[in-house]
């Protein structure tokens, strides 16, 4: 980088603070766009709080700058700027470039969101969650159904219990040179199940600061709930206890059925959720949480060690979001590893493979080792 950019990049950063060094004409918009977020000067830059300001500056940055730096700024402005108020009326959301904080933010409002924004609002979560989707939905499919068991065979499958991989190999001697294809006369399918192989219950604490982890763990749900080899329930908490099962055929109207903020109470989402393990032994209990305990300490420790007694295969995510880095109860994190469940955070990237490992029963910690993961307690 030569002088006159690095001296072009020092100007931009420093913004009115650095008037004693040039600025190119054609950066004046540019200078204009950063300094009404982050100029602390009376009087320079500023969007004084008017949404038809607001509405040109999102649209200035986004010509400015790429996504993720996008991304960044409509956070920043958020804190700075008290945007989440402006965000209620539907002009406005529709300026936003939607990313997993802006959905975080919406959640946060659903309470407050006049009927005219609210379908805004689900158009803009569903960008996200579509977006999110086509990354992560088919690794998890493939993770858990690499995983389960599927030794026992059906040699009359219907079209979506086919075993394609074996099928192809019984088939290659009728491979057609001319069509380039394998004619298969010979189909092999899974085994039909009357009853799922592994039951997943997904308790996901949704105070405010777990808000990035309550939108990963909704979309990751809805996946797992279109896999027929397992059962799987979600149920969220702050002070009270909601099961959103019923809702998981749209991971939409799953993340609308949760409400951003408020207390934590752990121990009664425990005690709601033993009510719901039928199969102790093929039960995989996966608690989101950042274990701060606004209830009964004492009652919770003593639930979850009941679970794990019982045979639960119990999990403690403290994250899953892009950070990796939470904020945590030290203490009931160590109590919990006394227990024999594995604490730590996780990324989404990391999820699929995190659920393939538990379903066939493999030692968490181990797993957590071989990717780098630091336990917790």
């Amino acid at each position: 980088m030569n002088t006159d950019q690095l001296q072009r990049r020092w100007r931009l950063m420093l913004g009115s603070d650095a008037d004693n060094l040039a600025l190119a004409p054609a950066d004046a918009a540019l200078e204009r766009t950063l300094g009404a977020l982050y100029d602390k000067q009376e009087g320079r830059g500023g969007l004084q709080g008017s949404a038809p300001n607001v509405a040109r500056w999102l649209g200035d940055i986004r010509e400015y700058f790429p996504a993720s730096v996008v991304q960044v700024m409509q956070k920043d402005a958020m804190e700075r700027l008290g945007l989440e108020q402006m965000l209620l009326e539907p002009e406005m959301l529709r300026s936003v470039q939607p990313d997993i904080h802006l959905v975080a933010t919406l959640l946060s409002l659903n309470r407050l969101m006049p009927g005219k924004t609210r379908e805004t609002a689900r158009q803009v979560v569903r960008t996200v969650v579509e977006q999110l989707e086509r990354k992560l939905a088919n690794p998890l499919r493939q993770a858990i159904s690499g995983s389960l068991n599927r030794a026992a065979r059906n040699h009359r499958p219907r079209h979506n219990e086919i075993d394609w991989l074996r099928t192809i190999r019984a088939n290659l001697r009728h491979y057609q040179v001319d069509y380039q294809s394998i004619i298969a006369e010979r189909r092999i399918g899974f085994a039909r199940k009357s009853q799922s192989l592994r039951d997943i219950v997904l308790c996901v604490d949704q105070s405010g600061s777990m808000a990035p982890s309550v939108v990963y763990a909704s979309m990751f749900a809805a996946v797992l709930a279109s896999i027929k080899a397992v059962s799987t329930q979600v149920v969220v908490f702050d002070t009270a206890v909601v099961d959103l099962t019923p809702l998981l055929a749209d991971p939409v109207d799953v993340l609308f059925g949760t409400q951003l903020g408020g207390g934590t109470d752990i121990d009664r989402a425990l005690a709601y959720c033993q009510g719901l393990v039928t199969r102790p032994q093929e039960t995989i209990f996966v608690l989101i949480s950042d274990l701060y305990e606004g209830g009964n300490a004492a009652q919770m420790l003593s639930r979850a060690a009941a679970l794990v007694e019982s045979g639960v295969q119990m999990i403690a995510l403290l994250a899953l979001d892009d950070n990796g880095a939470p904020s945590y109860d030290h203490r009931h994190a160590a109590h919990f590893a006394s227990l024999g469940i594995p604490c730590f955070a996780c990324t989404p990237d990391k999820f699929p493979d995190l659920m393939a490992a538990a379903i066939r029963k493999q030692d968490m910690g181990a797993w957590a080792a071989r990717n780098e993961i630091a336990l917790a307690g």
